[in-house]
């Protein structure tokens, strides 16, 4: 299994990347695992103009990307317990997540995915999102292997 996690991050904390790299250790024994980060200076003026202009270009820089089973973070996405995120897992070998960038995704690009989920009703700075996504995609293979890590 192939998972990437796209996100678009101006700069890491060291301690959260320290984090999120643990993770991403954890995960390795399950699956292969990648973070792309993209972050430009189209998207840097892009937010600095407004929501739509920033939806724009984070669809520019993901939709290239959109290839295997891809699922979208969105503040608006489903509401899902750790057992039903784990079953992300049955659907292919390549898993794609977007991480939404600070004005969230148009709705063209939500709807070339084909699952969109919420991590929470709060709002996460995009280091903080990436180190829980991390910790769930663990969670759920673990989950999916049987792996007493979840209980």
């Amino acid at each position: 299994m192939n998972i990437k996690v796209f996100t678009i991050e101006k700069s890491s904390e060291a301690s959260i990347e320290l984090l999120s790299k643990e993770y991403s250790k954890m995960i390795s024994r399950f699956a292969k695992i990648e973070e792309v980060k993209i972050f430009n200076k189209q998207i840097a003026q892009a937010q600095m103009i407004g929501s739509f202009e920033a939806q724009s270009s984070y669809s520019k820089v993901y939709e290239p990307h959109l290839k295997g089973f891809n699922v979208a973070l969105h503040v608006e996405g489903s509401h899902v317990d750790s057992f039903e995120f784990s079953k992300i897992f049955d659907q292919d070998v390549n898993i794609n997540f977007f991480i939404g960038g600070a004005f969230g995704f148009e709705e063209a690009f939500l709807g070339k995915t084909q699952k969109i989920i919420s991590l929470s009703r709060l709002t996460y700075a995009h280091k903080i999102a990436k180190a829980v996504l991390f910790e769930q995609i663990y969670r759920g293979l673990c989950i999916k292997n049987n792996h007493p890590y979840h209980k």
